[in-house]
């Protein structure tokens, strides 16, 4: 099963979008903040939130970097 990763800041209004997206569809995710969990966040190269990350067994099968329904519409698949 994939896990989904989430990271975000709490004042990133497309990061509450996002969130609320991913909420109404009933995909379950972890929200980290990487500037809370800086080496986290360096291992898979965050460089702006919002970013959600599909992982199978730690790798990477999906990168979605901002509010983007149509990419992140194929997550619910």
């Amino acid at each position: 099963m994939a896990r989904i990763i989430k990271f975000e800041k709490n004042d990133c209004a497309p990061c509450a979008q996002v969130s609320a997206y991913l909420d109404n569809k009933g995909i379950t995710y972890e929200t980290i903040n990487p500037f809370d969990q800086p080496d986290l966040a360096a291992k898979f190269r965050i460089r702006t939130v919002p970013t959600v990350l599909v992982l199978n067994n730690e790798e990477v099968q999906q990168r979605i970097i901002g509010f983007k329904p149509e990419e992140l519409a194929l997550i619910a698949l």
